[in-house]
């Protein structure tokens, strides 16, 4: 890493522009993430469904079909896309956006997700430099993204991916690269059994569930990556961002006030900017308060 950190200062152009094509290749594998990872967990689903019916296998669910192959193709025509199509941003601009063989659209999401990992990519190497802390960072924001995304689309956050990022941030810090292994564990089980209880206690109140299993084990993720001290920040940062993001929904778009906004998007937002300006952000207030001098 020493060696690295030498040749980046002697070259720092090679810091952006390597994070810049990392970034981007990483957003068009995350794209593969969010498109595929609500499809294989419906056919996990289906498949225990029938085997606890004991019914045959539908000929999907026993087809193999995960991150890696089949390979992509148009969900119009089923064109299967190939070396040059895939190239990150450059083929959706190439192709204007469009199906190269049915000249249906591309989405949007696309592209979007590519940049928006790129330009993450960038801030976390500009905030962290070339280091190991930047490195899980990386990893770290570039899982929130894929979390987003399926959340979004689906409203949920699944299990397979929460978990091993909770265990990842203990592992991480049992070495203290963010926080120390006390403050971590701490975290994890305040994460969780924070949004717990808010979720019965809504529940009592309301008798409507305000949020998902998820996001206690999202919360629970990023008490492990940052520790417990991190998370009132990481809260008030989600609540923030879930009322300006939803007060711009309803005016902007006219959405509908009674239709559910998922929260994992905003527990990832509270717990990325809390990562990467978390302490300034703390010293700030508490200079602000006279607490700090």
């Amino acid at each position: 890493m020493a060696e690295l950190s030498q040749i980046f200062a002697q070259q720092p152009w090679l810091v952006w522009v390597g994070g810049a094509l990392l970034g981007l290749s990483v957003g068009s594998f995350l794209n593969v993430v969010i498109h595929r990872m609500p499809l294989m967990l419906e056919r996990q689903w289906k498949r225990e469904c029938r085997e606890l019916l004991e019914l045959e296998a539908e000929q999907e669910t026993r087809e193999r079909f995960n991150l890696i192959v089949p390979r992509s193709r148009c969900p119009h025509c089923g064109h299967r896309i190939g070396a040059l199509e895939n190239i990150p941003l450059l083929s959706w601009l190439w192709l204007r956006g469009r199906c190269r063989a049915c000249r249906e659209p591309i989405g949007l999401q696309y592209p979007m997700v590519e940049l928006f990992t790129a330009l993450l990519t960038l801030l976390v190497l500009w905030q962290l430099g070339p280091t190991a802390q930047a490195l899980a960072a990386m990893l770290f924001t570039w899982t929130l993204i894929a979390l987003s995304g399926i959340d979004l689309k689906i409203y949920i956050l699944p299990d397979n991916i929460t978990l091993p990022l909770l265990w990842l941030g203990l592992l991480l810090n049992w070495q203290g690269l963010y926080t120390s292994l006390d403050s971590a564990l701490l975290g994890a089980v305040a994460g969780y059994l924070s949004l717990w209880l808010l979720y019965h206690g809504f529940r009592l109140l309301t008798g409507k569930e305000g949020m998902g299993y998820g996001d206690f084990k999202l919360f629970a993720a990023i008490g492990a990556w940052l520790g417990w001290q991190m998370l009132p920040l990481v809260i008030i940062l989600a609540a923030v961002a879930g009322a300006v993001i939803g007060i711009g929904l309803i005016v902007l778009r006219g959405r509908d006030r009674a239709q559910p906004i998922p929260f994992g998007p905003f527990l990832a937002i509270g717990g990325w900017v809390a990562l990467m300006w978390g302490e300034e952000i703390t010293r700030s207030y508490l200079r602000s308060a006279g607490i700090l001098y």
